[in-house]
């Protein structure tokens, strides 16, 4: 079997996965600032038939030095953790950032099953996402493949990104990003769900300007690598509204014309971790037989 894992910054969530079925093995507290405690954690649902292990982590990892940068997890900061948990297993290794798993997890069993090209994005507090061609991940030593949060886009108004550029897609389009744009246009602070529960009832400046600034980057990324479904995931993608006048934004902007819904809502949602990892997983090891 492959053991896969769902690491958050508060708890470790554990499943087997043979033939692509998961059996959950349960959850442990993560240990945050000591690495062989976090080893040992994860040694602790090891059975002795495993062909290896798979996480999925809220990090971005390295393509070529596979180094972490992770903020809430400080004794994975900075590590190859695929080579230290290979050295503490004894197992052959597999980390994914979480935007990657949710992505696999679509191709897999969600809204990209049968899909050739599906790029995952993820709304939620930020702006992140996941390439997935014929069932492989794409990864590359040019950047982060996916995401496309990141990168001087947005002109006006052009908001400071955590990444250090200017303009980022991440600094609106997010949940903290919608805010930060209605306090912009309004100069009141309100949460996001309330931003969008006026949009519903008519009040829709802040949201008309979010799809405007959002679904032309969204298309040009979209006309570049063909994908063929965009499933959205994140607390803003639970508006099937809002996710359709998107899809709808994005349409009327890419070159290819098409008469079906292209960014739709993900299918996979409680699950998505553990899925994708163990579809990587799969991909990387072999599913067991």
């Amino acid at each position: 079997m492959i053991l896969c894992f769902d690491i958050g910054g508060t708890r470790i969530r554990a499943a087997a996965s043979r033939r692509s079925v998961l059996t959950p093995l349960g959850e442990v507290a993560t240990p945050t600032t000591d690495f062989a405690a976090f080893a040992a954690a994860v040694a602790g649902f090891l059975r002795g038939a495993e062909v290896g292990v798979a996480l999925s982590i809220p990090g971005v990892v390295d393509p070529v030095s596979h180094c972490i940068r992770i903020a809430n997890i400080p004794c994975l900061d900075g590590r190859d953790l695929t080579s230290d948990l290979v050295k503490a297993l004894g197992l052959p290794a597999l980390v994914l950032n979480d935007a990657d798993a949710f992505a696999m997890a679509e191709a897999r069993m969600g809204a990209g099953r049968g899909q050739a090209c599906v790029f995952g994005i993820i709304l939620g507090t930020g702006v992140g996402g996941g390439l997935v061609r014929d069932g492989q991940l794409v990864t590359g030593a040019g950047g982060y493949a996916g995401e496309w949060g990141h990168g001087p886009v947005i002109r006006d108004p052009a908001f400071a990104c955590g990444c250090g550029q200017v303009g980022c897609l991440d600094t609106i389009g997010g949940a903290r990003g919608l805010e930060r744009l209605h306090h912009h246009l309004t100069g009141e602070t309100a949460p996001s769900v309330d931003i969008l529960r006026r949009w519903h009832a008519g009040d829709g400046a802040t949201v008309d300007l979010w799809l405007d600034l959002l679904s032309g980057p969204l298309a040009m990324v979209i006309n570049v690598i063909g994908a063929d479904i965009v499933p959205a995931g994140g607390g803003l993608a639970n508006d099937a509204r809002l996710i359709a006048a998107l899809d709808i934004a994005v349409r009327s902007r890419i070159l290819r014309q098409m008469g079906h819904p292209l960014v739709v809502p993900a299918q996979v949602s409680v699950d998505a971790g553990l899925v994708g990892a163990a579809a990587a997983g799969e991909a990387a090891f072999g599913d067991p037989a």
